[in-house]
Order: structure tokens, then sequence, then C-alpha cells
């Protein structure tokens, strides 16, 4: 048996089977061996039927038969009884009072049993035990579990990820059975030895047999740790092979003057926080340096981002390049290519930049699904004029528009740079090498990136999903602003909360209410039932709530040119409360609107939560934000109540990565990691160890197809499987 082969050259798979594997993505042995089981549990408390005595408390893994109810004989109160049945011996279970039991549960069924042994010899039975329904039973009924159990630690066992027509049981039998078959002998391990005596580590033979069959638990959390270790180390080898790339490629290095930079930012209507300083300074010098910039400037809403990005678009704008320093080109300085996310924050920036560069005669143009427009116009030089597109990308290629804003209509081929010095992109993390590559299209040198986030990201993901980029973080918001005071709002308190947001209204402020659908729910859909929807929430605030207030929708059914009628709208005051879906989460900003009331906020993530947060903190007015649930969850109250504790969006992502996993904040197909390697990424230590060890690997053998295959291989299926995503 060989890890390559088909798991159908070597079992019988019928057609349930097939399509329930394929669900789980496992085709080969190897895949087989790489589905990790997602828990253990631990049956040291477990006992045979058999040896069961009066008076103890048992714990009884089994199937159910006989369920029915029944009254006693004498005092005529209700019994559920049946039986259960563990393959060691039968044994009688009653429930005393409790008849609907036997209805609850069906004959065949799985349970886990835990309650008291009562009756007399030869009579015994389970009294009122508690219930626990299995999808299969841990053991099958031949296996030794009771056997010799004072002499042997053999008491976990794996519980896997499952789907239809494939238990935990059959995925538990089938790795045995390749081990049987001595597919161990047959592995190569793809990490090197000196990384795993290093760390100690496992090697890949032992730690499969640990993970799938533990004989201790520390068997199994030292195994676990050893593929969280890989997985990470696999991301990081093809982050550091991605940084090799850009280091080695040509780029445009170019030297601003400081003067010329600060005579810019001094026109700027406030101060530039330390922060926002220091991260100027890095990229400027970047600029300077032999290698092409990734830089990730992660910081929260209202950080200043937008202003990092001008400034920098600016010392780009006004530079030539180093061919045409010295001599007269009538269109040669450098450019800049500025892509959002959706059409509303491509808008939002170019509005932005004409703030920024109105003084100056830079031109600035605009290209998105819907249009094109370009600044300044030749009839009105503080205004934007539509143009054509043919007109803006014959502008564009021949230099005569050095910054170039637009969405992702920028990568289309038709879209072509003299000088594309310098790429600026908003939270579009997975914008790589190729597509650098792509917008610079014939230019064989590769333009600096600045990527800009506002998510809350965790350090250790940072470090793992980021590795190919150097991470600067904003952690000063602008002079000014006053930080959101968030409130948990339970159903008792929402007349008091909408008292608060009349008195903003009639003080001239704006507001926000998000719900998490755009139409009713579906009544058959039991799961939707208490979901807010836009449509509906927005006529019962009209008639119930806010009266006097003009209230309008904003969802993504609408089309762009309707979202943009409403938005722009909303940001000219002629609307006081909007009522949207998340659509408003990114980028939005009404300096205005001063309130954010979000329903159902247990069914937002927490990043989510934060984005939608952000969008009160554009002004100078005291911002508030409403979390309004129904949920009595600890869980759902804990979160919340880390929304409103947490200072900054850092903090809130270091609690959920702490408390809950980062899945919620950014997510595991997103970053290209498992359950397990989300789970590792908890681990600072073990994060940075990958790291290191990743970036030497690559510095030591930059033929990593030569050096490593194996490793390579693993890489390029991961590089694969994260551009089909």
């Amino acid at each position: 048996m060989q890890p390559s082969d088909l798991l159908s050259q070597h079992f019988r798979i019928d057609i349930g089977h097939q399509k329930a594997l394929k669900r789980l993505r496992i085709s080969t042995i190897n895949d087989l061996l790489y589905h990790l089981p997602a828990r253990y549990e631990d049956i040291s408390d477990v006992q045979s039927v058999e040896g069961l005595e009066k008076g103890q408390e048992a714990v009884v893994y089994g199937q159910l038969s006989g369920l029915k109810t029944r009254k006693a004989w004498k005092s005529k109160k209700p019994i559920a009884e049946g039986y259960v049945e563990d393959g060691s011996a039968k044994i009688k279970i009653m429930w005393f009072n409790q008849p609907y039991i036997a209805k609850m549960y069906a004959d065949g069924m799985y349970v886990k049993l835990a309650g008291k042994v009562a009756g007399s010899e030869g009579k015994l039975y389970l009294s009122n035990p508690e219930v626990e329904p299995l999808d299969a039973l841990p053991i099958d009924r031949h296996d030794s579990i009771f056997k010799d159990t004072e002499t042997t630690d053999d008491t976990i066992y794996p519980v896997y990820r499952e789907t239809k027509d494939i238990t935990s049981k059959w995925l538990y039998h089938t790795v045995l059975k390749c081990f049987e078959k001595d597919v161990l002998k047959t592995l190569r391990d793809p990490i090197p030895e000196a990384i795993l005596k290093k760390y100690h580590l496992p090697d890949l033979a032992t730690a499969l047999v640990w993970v799938h069959s533990p004989k201790k638990a520390e068997h199994a959390e030292s195994a676990r740790k050893r593929f969280a270790f890989e997985e990470v180390f696999y991301i990081q080898v093809q982050k550091a092979l991605e940084r090799a790339a850009v280091s080695a490629a040509n780029t445009y290095t170019f030297k601003t003057n400081p003067e010329h930079v600060k005579e810019f930012v001094d026109r700027f209507p406030f101060t530039l926080t330390e922060s926002q300083d220091k991260s100027i300074t890095t990229i400027l010098e970047d600029f300077n340096g032999t290698h092409a910039m990734g830089r990730l400037l992660e910081g929260d809403v209202g950080s200043g981002k937008t202003a990092v990005a001008a400034t920098t678009a600016y010392a780009v704008a006004t530079s030539r390049p180093p061919e045409g320093l010295g001599k007269k080109l009538e269109f040669g300085n450098l450019q800049v290519a500025y892509m959002a996310p959706t059409e509303i924050l491509a808008k939002q920036h170019f509005e932005s930049f004409i703030e920024y560069f109105k003084h100056l005669p830079i031109q600035i143009g605009l290209i998105t699904g819907s249009g094109c427009q370009k600044f300044p116009s030749k009839s009105n030089p503080d205004k934007p004029t539509n143009i054509s597109k043919a007109q803006l990308l014959k502008w564009v290629k021949n230099g005569e528009v050095p910054i170039l804003i637009g969405t992702h209509a920028l990568i289309y081929k038709s879209v072509e740079f003299k000088h594309l010095a310098y790429v600026i992109i908003d939270e579009q993390h997975r914008f790589g090498t190729n597509q650098r590559k792509q917008l610079a299209k014939k230019d064989a040198r590769l333009p600096h990136l600045l990527s800009m986030t506002a998510t809350p990201i965790p350090r250790t993901l940072a470090l793992t999903i980021y590795g190919d980029l150097d991470i600067t973080l904003l952690d000063q918001m602008p002079a000014g602003r006053k930080p959101v005071i968030t409130k948990v709002i339970g159903p008792a308190q929402t007349d008091e909360m909408y008292e608060h947001v009349r008195s903003e209204l009639l003080a001239g402020r704006q507001a926000y209410v998000i719900c998490p659908r755009i139409d009713e729910p579906d009544l058959n859909k039991q799961s939707a039932i208490n979901a807010k929807s836009v449509i509906a929430e927005a006529k019962r605030l009209k008639k119930n709530v806010f009266q006097d207030a003009l209230i309008e929708c904003l969802h993504g059914k609408m089309t762009p040119k309707e979202k943009d009628d409403v938005m722009r709208r909303f940001n000219n005051h002629d609307i006081d409360v909007l009522v949207a879906t998340s659509v408003v989460e990114v980028g939005v900003n009404v300096p205005n609107a001063t309130n954010i009331i979000i329903e159902g906020a247990e069914r937002f993530g927490l990043a989510q939560l934060h984005q939608l947060r952000g969008r009160v903190l554009r002004g100078t007015h005291q911002p508030y934000c409403f979390a309004v649930t129904e949920s009595k969850s600890e869980k759902t109250q804990e979160r919340l109540k880390a929304l409103a504790t947490a200072k900054n969006g850092f903090e809130l992502a270091e609690h959920d990565l702490q408390f809950r996993g980062s899945g919620e904040l950014y997510g595991a197909k997103q970053s290209g990691l498992t359950d397990l390697g989300m789970e590792a990424i908890k681990n600072l230590k073990l994060v940075e160890a990958a790291r290191n060890e990743a970036r030497h690997l690559v510095g030591q053998h930059p033929d990593l197809r030569k050096a490593f295959p194996l490793i390579a291989t693993r890489v390029a299926a991961i590089s694969e499987t994260l551009h089909m995503e």
C-alpha cells in the first residue's frame, strides 16, 4: 500500500461512501491519514454492563432497545423503560415520572448513559440515567476496551469530522487497516530531521499513530503539535518564497525630499499622529530601498490610513523614473494605482484624494464598472468630470494621469500604465506578486505594494498569512476622535435606546440601523424567524419609533446606481436614519452619523461588529453603538461584553483568538488554514519557530524543488488551493 494509492484500490467503497469521501476531500490513502481527529473522548470512566453492581454510579456506552412507557403497579406513577446493551451484557433502564423520554429516543440509537445502578441481584437496572445520543459507539462490541483496563492507558478514542454516510468509527477503523497494511513504512517525512529534533516533534510515522490511536493524551497532544507546526510551516515557506521572488525583482528606486512631503502634509486640516508619521517615514524609506516594498498597514477604523496612502502617493506621483531624471519629459512622473473593494469605496477614495490634491496640478482618474471620471475638469478646476473609458486609458498609458483609483477594473487587460511604481489596495489582502505583475503589464519592474486593512487581525495570524509582507500598525487615533460608547441592549432596554437616538436626531445627528436580512424571513426556515429584515424594520421604525425622521434602506439587492444615490443623500443629510444590511461595513464615511443600532448582534462576527461600529467613528461628535440581542446564551453575552469593553480592534482580536479561535475574525478558508492550523496560531512561539525555519530553509535552498521536493509539492498544493478559493 502506497500513500498515493486511491482508497478504492484497497477497500470496497459503495456509492454512498464515495460521495461522502468526496465531500470530505478524501480520495487517497494520504488524504485519509491527514484527515485528523477533530477531538478525543476519554472513556476511562466507562464500565461494562456485565460488571455493574448495585449502588455504583455508572457510565455506559451502548445501544437502546425495547423503549416503552407504563404505569407502576401500585403507585400508578408513569415510567419510561427500555434496555441498553454494550456487547458484554444487557441491562434495564428506568426513568420514573418521565414517560416522555421513551418518545424522545428510538430503539437502535447509540447512547452514553450516566446513572446509578439500582434493583436487586439478577434484576439490576439503571435509575434515571442522563442520556447523550451518539452517532456511533466509540468502540466495536468486540473491542477489548473492557479487558485489562487496569493495566492500559488506552482510554481515549478519536472523534472525526463526519458527513452523511461516513461515520467517525468507519474512518477510525479504515485508518487502522491502513496501518496494518504497513503503509507507515512507505512514508517519507517531508520535515527535515534537524527541525523535528530541535522542537522535540515526533516523526511522521509516529505522529500518525499517536494522532489516530493514542495510548496516552500526551501522545495525541504531541502529534497534533507536530501537524500544527507542519501546516503553519508550509504556509510560511510559501510566504518566504513569495518574499524572495519580490526581493529578486527589479523595482523603482527613488528618493523623496522630506521638506517636499512636509509641505503637502502641512495643508491637512488636522495634525498627523505619531503613528501616521512613523508609517509614512517607513514607506518612504522602502521606496529608496533596493527591493519592492510589500507592506500591510493595519489600523482601526478612523486611524487615518487614507492620509498615509495619500501622502505616500503624493511622494510617488511627484517623482521621476530613474531614466527620466534630467530630461524634460512631458508626462514622465511615476504612477500610482489605488484599488478599493467596492464602487462606493472607490468613489469615496476618489473624493478624498481630490481634497488632498486639489491645490496641485496632478491629474487623478477613477475607473469602475459603471464609468470613469477625471479630476480636475477642464471647464471647472475644482470639480471632476465624466470621461470616456477610452480617453482615460489613453492618458493613463501615456503617463498623463499619475494617480488612478478604481475597483478590480484596474486589473483589466485594457488598463496599461507607463511607469506604475506604487500599488495601494484596501481590504484586499490576497493581492500578491502575480496581480502586481498583471497591473505592471509590460514593465519588467515590480511596483511597491501597500495593503491596508481595518480588520483586526491577531499578531500570530498576521505573522502566518502575511508572512510575505512587513507589518505596520496604526495604533493611535487622530486628536478629537472620541471612543465609541458601546452598549449591549436586551429586549427590556430598547425604549431607552430609541429615546437616546431620537434626542440625537433632534440635535442634528444621523443614525444607522443594521439588520441581518434584506427581506422578511421564510417562516418555514426555523432558524430565520427571529432575524429582523431591512425592509420590514424600516417600515416599523417609520410607523412606531422615528415618525418624524426621513428613513431609507440600503442593501445588496440594489443596483450600484441606487446604492450610490442613497449614500449620496445620506451624506448630504437628506436622510436621517439609514436602515441597511452589513453592506455599509467597509469604508462608508458619513461624519455626521453618530449612532448605530445593530439588530441581532449575535448573528454577526466580532470583526464584523467592530467594522460596523467604525461607521460612527468618522466625526468629532460623541459616537454610540447599540448591540441589540435577544439571546441569553452565556457565550453570546461574553462576546458582546468583549465588544463593549475592548479599547480597540487589536485588543478585540486577541481576545477573540484566545476565547473563541480566530475563525470568526478571519475565516479559515480565507487564510488557507484548517481548524488545527487555526488553533495552532494561538501559540506565538510555534508560529515564530515555523516562520524562522521557513525563511532559513528558503534562504539556504533557493531551488526548493531540488533540495526538498516533498515540501515543494505541499507548498504548491497550498498555493493552488488558495487561488481556487
